[in-house]
């Protein structure tokens, strides 16, 4: 059913979008920059579209964010932060000029790079690197041009790491040499709602406050007509789409290329369904605590859960003649988002589960019954019910049927869990398959950690959260705790909607109102959900560590204080 502005606004009352919680932050430099923005409307021609309406109410939506957040000046969880001394000059190193950085561009001779006013030797780190051989692109010259993209780069831990390999200065007169014309890829992102909070900006990546994420069964793409609470996971800077020139491409072994115009799909037949789309780093900033995992320290409100419409894959698919009996065993997808080497995000999942009718496998246009928006993939996305949030391709631009995965960074060398023991000088991606279904999880959304609660009128807790497992599993309980697991309570369900063909894609609403000992000042409750399968969440993250903070679903454990009733 469409989310309509009447809708959204009460969406809004209902939340609770008030300033108990929304001054959980203050507003960010970004977050001004896109006051100034709808202060200053563009008038370029690819963003003609916007109209003053919503300008007007996103300047509201702002506004309103302004007047909530100054009530309290608490601080952001903001992990992209730059180290100020890295790349500054150090009077006991050599100096090097950009001809001389530049002849070192090999693992033969070396492998030098700039950064800000620094000159460092990366040669021994280039085959640790996650990212592959990608960072050989900035060899022999400065890395700020694709850090600009890679903005995760920026985070302290990273800096401070490539500081290790510090050589040299950059002659002072020629710093801005080094990185001038310069673009920044991500001047034309879309405005995002203030209440997200972001733990990266340089791709935008951010989660909605857990007490908002839960107030809802359908979390809403927009509110106040322009913005969305749905978290936001970009690895690279959002492409502008003209819907003029956008087509989808298919192609592959064993069937002859064809292409499609949106309202060429938009002319078949439409098909909708709930599910819910959770990242694979949900939760990674618990894990990071045992042991400093690589990957943005993400909380628990990464996951959405929407309605989604549009082109059931495995009826395109059939139509175009393709089989599991036939030549291919993936269906590679490949979205319009590249980074400096022209490489496209790409991903891919198994064909048996494209072309299955019961895997609800969907070529979406709208979320909620709208347009996708910019950040959650306009014009078209996979969305892949079930699976990781990483194979729902977004701004999808080519589908291709292949003998092979993805070959891709994000299908090959990213998105996979290891053993505990394995670190990055051992790790070898090649040995651990592909992430797709992911396991059971639940979390605590409200109260939030550290908070003072008073209990109800019956001496009990109030608890509320959510719950999901992935490949259409159904949640069947959740147990909570607040004495260490010595007793447990059973929450109730307050919206899990209905499974479609046995299939259970959306995620589980619960609350509970649990006993606390009358003596006890604080309380630490735990979460854990069991799925149909009768699987369960461990009970600590020491065993199910791995260095990229994947798959992060133990017991959740939020510590709140309480407020005796006189």
């Amino acid at each position: 059913m469409p989310l309509s502005l009447n809708s959204s606004i009460k969406a809004i009352l209902r939340t609770k979008f008030s300033i108990e919680y929304t001054c959980a932050r203050t507003l960010s430099g970004n977050e001004v920059h896109n006051l100034k923005r709808i202060l200053n409307p563009p008038t370029n021609d690819n963003l003609k579209e916007r109209n003053y309406l919503k300008y007007a109410a996103g300047l509201s939506g702002l506004c309103l964010g302004l007047f909530l957040y100054k009530h309290k000046d608490l601080k952001r969880n903001v992990y992209a932060a730059e180290v100020e001394t890295a790349g500054r000059a150090i009077p006991t190193l050599p100096t090097y000029n950009i001809s001389e950085v530049s002849k070192h561009s090999s693992k033969e001779v070396g492998i030098w790079v700039i950064y800000k006013e620094g000159v460092y030797d990366i040669s021994e780190f280039v085959d640790k690197h996650p990212g592959g051989d990608k960072i050989m692109m900035a060899a022999g010259g400065s890395v700020e041009p694709f850090w600009m993209i890679y903005g995760v780069h920026k985070d302290p831990h990273i800096v401070s790491m490539l500081e290790q390999y510090r050589i040299g200065n950059l002659d002072s007169t020629e710093v801005e040499k080094s990185i001038e014309n310069v673009f920044d890829p991500y001047h034309n992102d879309p405005l995002r709602h203030p209440a997200l909070r972001p733990c990266s900006t340089k791709p935008y990546n951010a989660e909605p406050p857990p007490d908002l994420l839960v107030d809802s069964y359908i979390t809403p793409q927009y509110i106040i007509v322009i913005f969305h609470i749905f978290y936001v996971r970009n690895h690279l800077p959002v492409p502008e789409v003209d819907l003029e020139n956008y087509e989808l491409e298919i192609s592959g072994v064993g069937i002859k290329n064809r292409t499609f115009t949106l309202e060429d799909l938009k002319n078949l037949p439409k098909h909708s369904f709930t599910a819910s789309i959770q990242c694979a780093g949900n939760r990674r900033s618990e894990m990071s605590k045992i042991k400093p995992v690589k990957g943005l320290e993400w909380g628990p409100a990464v996951i959405g859960n929407a309605v989604w419409s549009g082109v059931r894959l495995s009826d395109l698919l059939t139509d175009l003649g393709v089989t599991e009996n036939g030549e291919g065993k993936h269906v590679q997808f490949e979205g319009l988002d590249y980074d400096p080497s022209g490489s496209y995000y790409g991903s891919s999942i198994p064909l048996y589960k494209a072309l299955d009718k019961r895997g609800d496998v969907l070529l979406a246009y709208e979320m909620n019954g709208q347009p996708l928006s910019r950040d959650h993939g306009f014009p078209l996305r996979v969305v892949v019910p079930g699976v990781v949030g990483a194979r729902n391709v977004k701004w999808l631009s080519k589908i291709i049927i292949s003998e092979e995965e993805s070959s891709s960074h994000w299908q090959q060398n990213d998105y996979k869990g290891f053993c505990p023991s394995v670190d990055w000088d051992t790790v070898d991606f090649s040995k651990a398959p592909a992430i797709q279904e992911l396991p059971v999880i639940s979390a605590i959304c409200n109260p939030l950690p550290g908070q003072t609660i008073h209990l109800n009128s019956d001496g009990k807790l109030p608890v509320k959260g959510y719950a999901w497992s992935g490949g259409g599993r159904k949640i069947v309980r959740v147990d909570l705790s607040v004495d260490g697991g010595k007793t447990w309570s059973v929450a109730e369900f307050t919206d899990q909607g209905e499974a479609e063909h046995s299939r259970h894609w959306s995620w589980t609403l619960w609350q509970a109102d649990i006993p606390v000992p009358p003596e006890s000042d604080s309380v630490e409750i735990w979460a854990k959900a069991v799925d149909s399968s009768y699987n369960t969440q461990p009970e600590s993250f020491s065993n199910i560590w791995n260095l990229r903070g994947v798959l992060g679903n133990a017991y959740h454990r939020v510590k709140v204080n309480i407020k005796k009733r006189k």
